[in-house]
């Protein structure tokens, strides 16, 4: 997701929450007894959201109101899944590094994902390389893409980032174990007419 898409979904979701919490406080502030404005949809603290008019206009329907409550419950579902896919971080910020005095420090998450990839990228036929850290900071895990080029064999590129980016990664940041998941895709060159 690019970080404009997830910088439009925070604001919309902000605007939608905070319009929620302003319609549902003001219907609980003229509930609890205080005088609303004259445009306002309720008239006072007895005045209730449905008439018996509306709420009986479909009563010989009994698809009505199983409908509206099984529509407001997936709506429901799909604002909480919006609002937890927006709080939930992707990527690790910073990393617990073990100092040996007790004591620790922070090192960021995009230093280490920095090193990892320039140490991946300097790897015998490795075109390219992007690293992200996530997990926990004190359990990192890493995804590791790798643009190989096409005379590489993948084992071989495989076992060098294991043994030497990732070890080196791992011992800098005085780390126990740092899992990794890589993804290793060829480059595809253009074939070219010889005449």
């Amino acid at each position: 997701m690019s970080a404009v898409l997830r910088i439009v979904n925070r604001v919309l979701l902000g605007i939608v929450g905070l319009l929620l919490i302003l319609i549902g406080g003001s219907v609980l502030a003229v509930g609890l007894g205080l005088n609303p404005p004259s445009w306002w949809i309720h008239d006072g603290q007895h005045d209730v959201l449905l008439s018996d008019a509306e709420r009986t206009r479909w009563r010989d329907d009994g698809w009505w109101w199983p409908t509206v409550i099984a529509v407001l419950a997936v709506l429901l579902l799909l604002a909480l899944w919006w609002l937890t896919a927006e709080l939930r971080r992707r990527r690790l910020a910073e990393v617990l590094v073990d100092t040996g005095d007790g004591e620790g420090a922070l090192l960021r998450g995009r230093a280490l994902e920095g090193v990892l990839a320039g140490d991946a990228s300097q790897l015998d036929g490795v075109a390219r390389a992007h690293a992200e850290l996530t997990g926990r900071r004190s359990t990192p895990e890493a995804r590791v893409r790798l643009l190989l080029e096409p005379h590489v064999d993948p084992a071989e590129a495989l076992n060098h980032l294991t043994t030497q980016a990732l070890a080196h990664a791992r011992d800098s940041a005085g780390l126990k174990s740092l899992p990794a998941e890589v993804r290793l895709r060829a480059v595809k060159h253009r074939a070219e007419r010889v005449t």
